[in-house]
C-alpha cells in the first residue's frame, strides 16, 4: 500500500516475544542446561563448558533481562556441581574467568536485544503522536486484510484530520498546531479498541484500521472519537483552550472481502484490497468537510 500525496494501537511499544514463546523459550533453556552440564559432569572440558553460553544467549535474547540472568545463574550453579573440585579445592584462575564470562554473556546479549527492539519500535513509530508510522501501519493492514478475505469478515477503515488546523497555525504558531496533531493521536491512543490499528501518514492526517469491524460498529467507534476530541479542553503553546476548539472530520470505508465474487477480486492483493479501502475512506473524509466539518461520512 502507498498512501503517496498526502501506528493495535501505540507503535512506540517496543516489540517482545508472546507469553507463549517465552514459556517454550524457556522449555528449550532448562533443557539444553540440562544436556550441557550431562556432558559437563562426563567430561569436565573447557570446550564443553563453553556451551553454557548457548541457553545464556538464548534466554537473554527471547526472554528478556530476567531470563538472561537466570539462566547465567543457573549454568554457575550447574557448573559447580559438574566440577566438584573447585568446592573441595577452591577456584582456579580459569574458573573464575569462565563463571565471570556467563555473567558478561547474559548482560551484553540482553543489552544488545533491548537495543534492536528499540530501534525496530522507532522505526516503526510516528515521533509526534506515538502511534504506528505508515511503514508499520501498511504492514499491519496488510496482514488484517489477508485475514479478512480468509474468513470473510468486516474490516474498516477510517481516514481523518483535525479541522482547521491552519486557522490554529495562523492564529497561535506551528507549535499550537503541532500540539493540537499530538493530542489527537493521543486521543486516538486512548479511545480507540485494542483491535484498531491507527497510524499518523501526513501532517494532521490519520488513518485507522479495524478488524472484524461491520458498519454499525464502525460509525459507533468513529462518533465516539469525534465526540472525544471535542469534548478536549486543550492547552495549545502555552494557552488553555475551551472545549469545541479542536474537532475532526472522518471518513469511514467498511466492507467484506469476498474473493470468490469476481475474477478481478481474485486476482486482486491484499495491498490492492488496503489501497482501495484507503481511497473510499478518503473520499467519504472529502464529503464529511463538504458538509461541515466535525462529523462523520460513510461511503
Amino acid at each position: 500500500m502507498r498512501l503517496t500525496g498526502r501506528r493495535s494501537l501505540a507503535g512506540e511499544q517496543t516489540v517482545r516475544p508472546s507469553r507463549l514463546s517465552r514459556v517454550w523459550t524457556a522449555v528449550i533453556v532448562t533443557a539444553t542446561l540440562l544436556l550441557v552440564f550431562e556432558l559437563d559432569w562426563r567430561t569436565g572440558s573447557a570446550p564443553v563448558q563453553h556451551l553454557y553460553y548457548l541457553p545464556i544467549i538464548l534466554a537473554s535474547l527471547r526472554i528478556g533481562r530476567v531470563g538472561g540472568i537466570l539462566a547465567a545463574a543457573a549454568s554457575i550453579a550447574l557448573y559447580h556441581v559438574a566440577n566438584l573440585t573447585i568446592i573441595m579445592q577452591g577456584y582456579r584462575e580459569a574458573d573464575v574467568i569462565q563463571i565471570a564470562l556467563f555473567v558478561t554473556v547474559a548482560i551484553i546479549t540482553t543489552k544488545l536485544a533491548e537495543d534492536a527492539r528499540r530501534l525496530h519500535a522507532l522505526a516503526m513509530t510516528d515521533d509526534l503522536t506515538g502511534l504506528h508510522n505508515l511503514r508499520s501501519f501498511e504492514s499491519r493492514l496488510n496482514v488484517m486484510v489477508h485475514e479478512a478475505r480468509r474468513t470473510q469478515t468486516p474490516i474498516a477503515m477510517f481516514v481523518l484530520d483535525v479541522d482547521r488546523l491552519k486557522a490554529i497555525n495562523d492564529t497561535y504558531g506551528h507549535l499550537a498546531g503541532a500540539e493540537a496533531v499530538r493530542l489527537v493521536g493521543h486521543t486516538l491512543a486512548a479511545t480507540l479498541p485494542a483491535d484498531a490499528v491507527a497510524c499518523r501518514y501526513g501532517g494532521d492526517e490519520f488513518a485507522v484500521a479495524i478488524e472484524s469491524c461491520g458498519r454499525l460498529r464502525a460509525q459507533a467507534i468513529a462518533e465516539d472519537l469525534r465526540t472525544a476530541v471535542q469534548e478536549l479542553s486543550p492547552t495549545l503553546a502555552g494557552t488553555n483552550m475551551p472545549p469545541g476548539t479542536l474537532s475532526i472530520s472522518i471518513g469511514i470505508a467498511n466492507r467484506l472481502a469476498q474473493p470468490e465474487m469476481t475474477l478481478a477480486t481474485r486476482a486482486a492483493s491484499d495491498i490492492d484490497i488496503g489501497e482501495r479501502l484507503f481511497r473510499a475512506a478518503d473520499h467519504a473524509l472529502y464529503a464529511a468537510k463538504h458538509q461541515g466539518r466535525n462529523r462523520v461520512s460513510a461511503c
